[in-house]
């Protein structure tokens, strides 16, 4: 039963491998977009392929490390908050200071997405 779907997740894989490969030439732009001065031909798709790819991770990698560090501190604060309430303020600010990982995954992704 596992090797059946070991063999579904490989050829999934596949799939989407030659998708994220062949998709850009499906988006290649016709002459006359030189002028415009955007890229033109499968370099160029495959360009946009990368810097979207690099973006998802951004985010992805960003959300991950978030919430794996809100896990560590949630945890950690409901005890503390169990023995000492009057920890709360303290405890709200050390669970939102990893958000700002998913702020500078943002603005890397965004970063990217515009090509800067």
């Amino acid at each position: 039963m596992i090797r059946r779907y070991s063999k579904l997740f490989v050829a999934a894989l596949a799939l989407m491998a030659c998708t994220f490969a062949f998709a850009p030439l499906g988006f290649a732009a016709e002459g006359g977009s030189e002028a415009a001065g955007q890229d033109v031909g499968v370099g160029g798709g495959l360009r946009a392929m990368g810097l979207a790819i690099g973006a998802g991770i951004a985010i992805a990698g960003a959300g991950l490390a978030t919430g794996r560090a809100q896990a560590g501190v949630g945890a950690g604060g409901t005890g503390a908050l169990a023995e000492k309430p009057e920890l709360f303020g303290n405890v709200l600010i050390l669970f939102a200071i990893p958000e700002t990982i998913v702020v500078f995954g943002f603005v890397i992704a965004i970063m990217l997405v515009t090509a800067i």
